[in-house]
């Protein structure tokens, strides 16, 4: 072989292979798409905290009712609508669900019941793991307390219009009796409190609106002492939880912590459930009672009539008793109107 024809030769191979590196490079940059995130591997999935059994539900139309592995094992083959929603309505969704399969006859339902970030990651990883087993699989209805998640799904092109269907509001929640005197947020700068407060990794209170009122307070780094986690111990007074509406009144009652913000229907729930709790009523720059809204929409997905029949069931008396019977402020019919997310 000749020189210049050994040189061309030596030119093709070279460009060959940085081609091949290019693409790959650039595989790896591509997001990928939506069934394809459903295909991936068990490690890439989103972790459900342990010990949530009560948070993974399958209503079946006859009655019957599968909690934990179970349910998540028999969801995506039985249900004809899987409802993802912000963990903090889970006492109220036995009725809201029921009350649903009563206007609409026939429909298995499958539930899950965690914190909107946590939810929001899943459907972008395609899928959860619990214990030690994945579930691929997507809802095909999302809610949140901040549009902002939805916005998310909306720029991935997996969903396209919301409505608010409720409201909440803040509170921080005590032992009965309120041994400590607890009157404000200004109080958890005291030495002698030790807070319970929701994660801001994945915890929609915390990271929309908890977060904002202790920063409005000069408090964040008190609390945060700069960390980001969840499952942590961030000072000696600071808890940031896994799922706070059910792991801070838990340790209120074991006497781990003093205080912690919750949602007003969380403290509710807890005396309805006669555990030796109350609620600090806090005004309406720190309990953003005129803030919380909760946003919901249809996820791109095979059963589009069964998520829009939901949709349009949050908007009836039924479904705003239901909620409403929890301490739930409802909507207003034009706040319940599917309209575009911006």
């Amino acid at each position: 072989m000749s020189s210049a024809a050994r040189t061309s030769l030596l030119i093709a191979v070279v460009a060959f292979a940085a081609a091949g590196d290019c693409a790959s490079a650039d595989a790896q940059k591509t997001p990928l798409a939506p069934d394809a995130n459903t295909a991936r591997s068990a490690a890439k999935f989103t972790a459900i905290p342990p010990n949530k059994d009560n948070d993974l539900k399958l209503y079946y139309a006859d009655g019957r009712m599968l909690k934990g592995a179970a349910a998540l094992e028999h969801t995506q083959q039985d249900a004809e609508l899987i409802l993802w929603l912000a963990g903090n309505q889970f006492f109220a969704m036995d009725d809201v669900v029921h009350a649903f399969q009563r206007a609409n006859p026939g429909i298995d339902v499958g539930l899950i019941t965690l914190p909107p970030g946590l939810l929001l990651a899943a459907i972008q990883n395609g899928g959860v793991r619990y214990g030690d087993k994945d579930y691929p699989g997507r809802p095909d209805v999302y809610a949140s307390v901040n549009l902002g998640h939805l916005k998310k799904l909306a720029q991935a092109g997996l969903m396209k219009d919301f409505a608010i269907y409720m409201h909440n509001e803040m509170v921080l929640m005590v032992a009965q009796g309120n041994p400590l005197g607890i009157k404000g947020v200004a109080d958890l700068k005291r030495p002698d409190v030790r807070s319970s407060m929701p994660n801001p990794v994945n915890e929609g209170i915390m990271q929309f609106y908890g977060r904002k009122v202790l920063e409005r307070h000069g408090l964040w780094q008190h609390v945060s002492a700069g960390k980001e986690c969840f499952s942590c111990q961030t000072t000696p007074n600071n808890w940031f939880t896994s799922v706070h509406h059910r792991e801070t009144p838990d340790r209120i009652l074991a006497g781990t912590s003093d205080t912690g913000f919750v949602w007003i229907t969380e403290a509710f729930e807890a005396k309805r459930q006669n555990k030796a709790i109350e609620a600090v009523n806090l005004p309406p720059e720190d309990s953003l009672r005129d803030e919380v809204a909760y946003a919901i929409g249809a996820v791109s997905g095979p059963h589009a009539t069964a998520a829009n029949r939901y949709l349009a069931f949050l908007a009836t008396p039924a479904a705003q008793t239901a909620y409403a019977k929890y301490g739930f402020v409802n909507a207003t019919p034009d706040e319940l109107r599917l309209r575009p997310i911006p």
